[in-house]
């Protein structure tokens, strides 16, 4: 699938970069103000919904947390159910784990085990690919469960974090509605 949208460039005009935060070096992508602004809200939504709309999804499944800020949207809009994956001991049911590495130590996302359906095609949204742990965590999960991954998508990607192509080489599609180099 591509990944540009009519919108890219206007969403990627409202997405504000915090620099040096959480630490010095480190550029911080805010989406608060996609969601602030009623216009650019819309169009982010739409992103995804024109992206989607003639692909057969039975679910979205929303990574905890900032994923569910597209995922429930877009379920509602694509006539598909919502699944939330959570971090480890949200959820009150039954579930499946996936632990995955990050930068210092490691972090688990689950599921519940009857989400969905075997055989069910999944859509994988979460706010932005960095590395890629999470997002692969949660496409593990879904193919564990016996659901098929249709595609892992976001709103920005850090392509310099190679997190894309990692996802890319574990044999999932990736989408992104804009990216975002180091320098910008």
């Amino acid at each position: 699938m591509t990944n540009s949208t009519p919108y890219s460039d206007y969403i990627k005009s409202v997405i504000r970069t915090v620099r040096d935060w959480p630490q010095a070096g480190v550029n911080f992508r805010d989406i608060t103000p996609l969601m602030q602004q009623k216009a650019a809200f819309r169009k982010l939504i739409d992103s995804f919904v024109h992206q989607y709309q003639e692909v057969d999804i039975d679910a979205i499944a929303a990574i905890d947390a900032r994923g569910f800020i597209v995922g429930a949207p877009l379920a509602y809009e694509l006539g598909a159910s919502f699944v939330p994956v959570r971090k480890k001991g949200k959820l009150p049911f039954k579930t499946l784990s996936e632990t995955y590495k990050l930068e210092y130590g490691e972090a688990t996302v689950e599921v519940h085990t009857d989400a969905f359906k075997p055989g069910d095609r999944i859509l994988v949204v979460d706010d932005l690919i960095a590395t890629g742990g999470t997002m692969l965590a949660a496409a593990n999960l879904i193919k564990r469960l016996g659901g098929e991954v249709v595609e892992c998508a976001a709103i920005i990607d850090l392509p310099e974090l190679q997190g894309s192509e990692a996802i890319k080489n574990a044999g999932f599609s990736v989408f992104s509605v804009c990216t975002f180099s180091e320098s910008e």
